[in-house]
């Protein structure tokens, strides 16, 4: 039985891809954040899949503190682990916020919980020779801007400019944890994907919590007449999660236009997802910040 391990797996995608992963015989770990909503998702789920595997554990992926405490118990109870799904985020935040470490929420959230996550649970993933980890990144990568010197964004901030980036973050950190795993000869995996537009609750964590721009009208118009549903957008992520033919280093997505909807297909990042020297400032940058420690 393979372990699994979803982060926000309390809705939308990361609840479709934990439930399929349950459904296939993998015992689930939900990492979630909220505990009414991820009782709601666990009973969801037994409902669903009455002999599933799946168990609920806190965890609030903008608190690093929260992050060691939920690997720390994992590590004690599992010998080791197949697969992480980088699922959890926040997106689009009118006004600037602070996690309670004191850095910008959506980068917080995104990415740097999830970077020390995967620090943490590296060495159970390198017990598994099929180990794969899954990073949720989004086609909003396309408008991020990382700046080294202003990761957390306090000189110009702007609610979907900050998601942009904290999605292009998710990509440097999956290709650099790919080449990094390659280069030391481990037979695991790091593998990105994104939904396309899916129908989720996303939009109500973010975006309507304050006064609307131009691209909240835009994301609405594409949530309402073009997107899928959650469990479609969900496809290209548990397709990374299982399908045999899946390499290291590969970025999955949706094949219709603009790869908005569709079926799983390997898709191209923009070009400065693979900045190989972005990405390794990136990572020293988020060591210093999370105090991680990789044991690659």
């Amino acid at each position: 039985m393979r372990t699994a391990i979803v982060t926000g797996a309390n809705g939308g995608i990361g609840f479709h891809t934990a439930l399929q992963l349950a459904k296939e015989g993998a015992h689930v770990v939900l990492g979630c954040r909220d505990s009414v909503r991820g009782n709601d998702a666990l009973k969801r789920i037994m409902a669903e899949a009455p002999n599933a595997s799946v168990e609920l554990a806190s965890l609030d992926l903008s608190s690093l503190s929260s992050v060691r405490s939920f690997a720390t118990q994992f590590k004690d109870r599992n010998a080791s682990l197949d697969l992480l799904v980088n699922n959890a985020a926040v997106m689009a935040l009118p006004k600037r916020t602070l996690s309670a470490d004191g850095y910008e929420l959506q980068f917080a959230t995104n990415h740097l919980g999830h970077f020390l996550l995967t620090a943490e649970l590296l060495p159970h993933l390198l017990k598994s020779s099929s180990a794969r980890i899954v990073t949720v990144s989004s086609i909003a990568h396309r408008y991020g801007k990382l700046l080294l010197e202003d990761l957390q964004a306090e000189k110009n901030y702007e609610g979907w400019s900050a998601y942009g980036t904290s999605k292009l973050a998710n990509l440097l950190f999956s290709f650099e944890l790919a080449r990094r795993l390659k280069n030391a000869g481990h037979p695991q995996m790091s593998v990105a994907a994104h939904p396309g537009v899916a129908k989720t609750n996303i939009l109500s964590s973010g975006p309507q919590m304050g006064r609307k721009v131009l691209r909240t009208y835009v994301s609405e118009f594409f949530s309402k007449f073009l997107a899928q549903t959650d469990a479609e957008g969900a496809l290209p992520i548990i397709y990374a999660c299982n399908d045999p033919k899946v390499q290291n280093g590969d970025y999955y997505g949706p094949d219709g236009f603009m790869e908005l909807t569709g079926h799983p297909k390997k898709v191209a990042a923009k070009p400065n997802a693979s900045d190989v020297e972005l990405a390794k400032d990136l990572w020293t940058s988020s060591e210093s910040l999370t105090a991680a420690k990789w044991v690659i």
